[in-house]
């Protein structure tokens, strides 16, 4: 396997992705987020590592409900909710 910086990996045991800062002969240093937001960095044999599918689609299921929301505010519009008073 190929890695180079920014690629993301995960171990092949399991856990979370991690990417990848740099790349030597046989070892990987690896970056990733910790829980309360720290920033770790640990070299790792490239033995023990493998790509990491990421799933876009929690992302593309943000921008439909984006989307939605935009709609069902153009649909209130239309529908006359938005009503403008009328001078006497």
């Amino acid at each position: 396997m190929e890695l180079k910086p920014g690629d993301v990996v995960i171990l092949k045991s399991g856990g979370h992705p991690v990417t990848v800062a740099e790349v030597h002969d046989e070892t990987v240093e690896c970056l990733w987020m910790g829980g309360e937001g720290d920033l770790f960095r640990e070299t790792l044999p490239k033995a023990v590592l493998e790509s990491a599918e990421i799933d876009d689609s929690e992302d593309e299921q943000d921008e439909d409900e984006s989307e939605d929301d935009e709609e069902e505010d153009d649909d209130d519009h239309k529908k006359g909710k938005h009503k403008k008073s009328k001078a006497a």
